[in-house]
């Protein structure tokens, strides 16, 4: 049980919030007292198997971050957590059957929150507030609410989907550099060059790529090189502009098609700056013309910290679905 060896004096309660992803988790844990919580990661991707997204793993992950982060912030119980997690949406049913008790018996959680990663960016991104947020990483997923039910688009893996995202953009970089060595049409020499920099000899990518865990992560590690090229070949650009068109077609599938909706864009894909982000724009202001394009006020993470807390006040807002935002409370289950 959480927590060991408590000080003596009033127990401070907190959270836990957790942002698990294509290249690995973050954690928060906090008070309910405004203050900013400490922040730890992991860079191993949580594992996925044939019961979907593995609990036991991520349990193991996040157990030592989450005590270290309590003894640094100064909680003495965390009655709530929230854990985001990519593929949630269709890899997670053995994280709903067995995560809510083991976190209870681990941390002696109360309520706990399950949650799609694309949720908690939009509850970091745009808050209370109807409208469609893009979470753009290793992946890629759009939802939209009207604040009375769930709508998404995408993320289905980068073997299935995840149109636009890095692990795409990197794909296709690599695609036209090998292209390139090979002669064929739609090559790309500087994305060639970028490969062989990062990855050595062409032929032995497949062998780097295929067998790892953690694929893509390492195709979407390519994504940057596709952007540094971009200012100087056109088959870059035409990759950047691809995927921002792809990305704002996930958008509209999801945008509340009435009232004054927002849209925001979220994620560590958005750091290729404005060789993407210029499409982007561009594609949403076309797709999507009746909603406001707006910045995310948070990421992924202050989005799975901003409904711990909400669960806590029990004033969230936002509408439970069984594959997209499951709440458990441990509590009355145990009696």
């Amino acid at each position: 049980m959480f927590p060991e060896g408590k000080a003596v004096g009033p127990a401070v309660p907190g959270f836990l919030a957790v942002d698990s992803g294509g290249s690995g988790l973050r954690v928060a844990v906090g008070a309910f007292d405004g203050a900013p919580p400490a922040e730890g990661r992991s860079g191993r991707p949580v594992r996925t198997g044939e019961r979907g997204i593995d609990p036991a793993h991520l349990l193991a992950e996040v157990l030592p971050l989450a005590r270290a982060l309590a003894a640094e912030a100064g909680v003495d119980a965390l009655t709530t957590a929230v854990v985001g997690a990519a593929g949630f949406a269709t890899l997670g049913d053995a994280l709903r059957a067995e995560l809510p008790d083991a976190l209870a018996g681990e941390l002696g959680v109360g309520v706990v929150g399950l949650a799609a990663d694309a949720v908690t960016a939009y509850i970091g991104a745009l808050g209370p507030r109807p409208g469609a947020v893009l979470a753009a990483g290793t992946g890629l997923i759009a939802i939209g609410t009207d604040l009375t039910g769930w709508r998404r688009a995408d993320g289905w893996g980068h073997l299935l989907g995840d149109c636009g995202g890095g692990a795409w953009i990197g794909r296709a970089g690599l695609e036209a550099a090998l292209r390139a060595y090979d002669g064929r049409a739609d090559g790309s020499a500087p994305l060639l060059e970028r490969a062989q920099e990062r990855f050595g000899s062409p032929p032995e990518l497949p062998g780097l790529v295929y067998p790892r865990p953690d694929r893509a992560a390492v195709l979407a590690s390519f994504a940057p090189e596709v952007a540094a090229c971009a200012p100087r070949d056109a088959v870059a650009t035409g990759i950047l502009r691809t995927a921002a068109r792809h990305m704002a077609e996930s958008v509209a599938a999801v945008c509340p098609a009435s009232g004054s909706p927002e849209v925001a864009c979220t994620g560590g894909l958005l750091k290729l700056g404005e060789p993407l982000l210029t499409f982007l724009e561009e594609e949403l202001a076309r797709q999507v013309p009746h909603a406001r394009q707006v910045t995310a006020q948070g990421d992924p993470l202050h989005g799975g910290v901003r409904l711990a807390a909400a669960l806590a006040a029990g004033d969230a807002v936002w509408p439970g679905d069984p594959r997209l935002l499951c709440v458990t409370d441990v509590r009355k289950r145990a009696t």
